[in-house]
């Protein structure tokens, strides 16, 4: 199936500009659509929410579409989904709640693959709840977990395994199902860090055996916020900290204050784009179904592009390190130079307008994994809006830079 890209890319203001991007791994550009969608929500008529008015009607019928709108895109319960201000405020909250229900003797795993937001809010709950951390280790020969100890790492008395559902750093996608048949197999929970994932990749959380998923919508072209979900029994069990007044009800209960009306309606709006994809053929059935059919037209793009992306780093030779080498992977890489600071690699593409940043990327076990120095590397994510001749500026650039 072939992706119109052009037409793709006739949705997005920012793309008529000179700079082709390539930092979609910290935040896509945004379609018009997405940003109609927040205007006419914040311009009203709305109120809280309510049945009384239109106003109040209107910021019900928000978040309502906003709960299925992510049902359908993270194969979840609409009852299941949680809004939050980031994945990372996301997954501190949630790591408060469940480290009310671990004891001296339990442990929690995570891995040296995650960006900090799916290892520190772990890290620290485990020792305020004074329980033990255990970690999976990252290969960096491969750029793969090194799962071999698994059945050792996960044992009777994990309360919970945090993993990455792809490395926003490496692209590496691990085999969560099979962590996740582990932890499921000694009683505890899998929570999967879905942010870069979920750019690429459709999930189900039947599928991967995530307990709770979190992701970030404007990883996909949506408003800044994040989202988690969960089984909505799962959710009736944990009891966070709120104001006495609030509901009780889930998902609400893991919701402070007043939503931002406008950005769910935004979140929304960048799931229907993604349904009805520009240059994608159109495709009948149901939003999820047409999710699928789009998601697939977007692998296939961007498999295409990052053959085309590796063909030419090789062609480089030993002037450039790439550290992206996992079998399953996003089309994200990252690469070092030799000799060269990444820093002024990043700035020299930049001059040439060309974004492809240099950084750890918060990404901080991997990095540190990988045996780097401060000045890190720059990272290059492909996204479906980007074209060839925008990564031949790239590899074009990379060769000047380089000589």
């Amino acid at each position: 199936m072939t992706l119109d890209v052009a037409r793709l890319r006739a949705e997005f203001p920012a793309l008529a500009g000179p700079t082709a991007y390539f930092d979609g791994p910290g935040g896509t550009q945004t379609p018009a659509v997405v940003g109609r969608a927040v205007a006419d929500t914040l311009t009203g008529p709305l109120s809280n929410r309510g049945t009384g008015s239109v106003s109040q009607r209107n910021a019900e019928d928000v978040v309502r579409a906003f709960r299925s709108a992510y049902a359908d895109l993270l194969g979840a319960s609409p009852d299941g989904v949680v809004h939050g201000r980031s994945a990372t405020q996301l997954t501190y909250d949630l790591s408060r709640a469940l480290a009310k229900t671990w004891a001296a003797g339990d442990n929690v795993v995570v891995s040296r693959l995650d960006h900090d937001a799916n290892v520190r809010p772990w890290v620290q709950a485990a020792e305020r709840a004074g329980v033990d951390v255990r970690w999976l280790e990252l290969d960096p020969s491969r750029g793969e977990l090194d799962l071999n100890p698994l059945g050792r790492v996960v044992d009777e008395c994990t309360r919970l395994v945090a993993v990455s559902g792809a490395s926003n750093l490496l692209g590496t996608i691990p085999p969560v199902r099979t962590v996740a048949d582990r932890a499921h197999a000694v009683g505890a929970l899998l929570h999967v860090d879905g942010v870069h994932l979920t750019a690429h990749r459709l999930p189900d959380l039947a599928t991967l055996g995530a307990d709770t998923f979190v992701c970030s919508p404007y990883k996909f072209f949506g408003p800044h916020c994040g989202v988690l979900v969960a089984e909505p029994a799962l959710l009736e069990t944990l009891h966070p900290d709120k104001l006495l007044p609030s509901t009780d009800r889930v998902p609400e209960r893991f919701e402070l204050g007043t939503l931002p009306y406008e950005v769910l309606a935004g979140a929304t709006a960048a799931v229907d784009f993604l349904a009805d994809l520009p240059g994608v053929p159109p495709a009948q059935g149901s939003r999820r179904e047409r999710l699928e059919w789009s998601h697939g037209a977007v692998a296939e793009h961007e498999a295409g592009l990052r053959g085309r992306l590796e063909t030419g780093l090789a062609a480089l030779g030993d002037r450039v390190v790439v550290h992206s080498r996992a079998a399953d992977r996003t089309p994200t890489m990252f690469l070092t130079f030799p000799g060269r600071r990444s820093t002024d690699v990043a700035q020299g593409l930049l001059e040439r307008d060309v974004l492809a940043p240099a950084g750890s990327f918060y990404a901080l076990e991997p990095f540190l994994a990988l045996g780097l120095d401060d000045d890190a590397g720059v990272r290059v994510g492909l996204a479906a809006y980007t074209e060839a001749d925008e990564v031949d500026r790239l590899l074009d650039g990379l060769g000047t830079l380089l000589r």
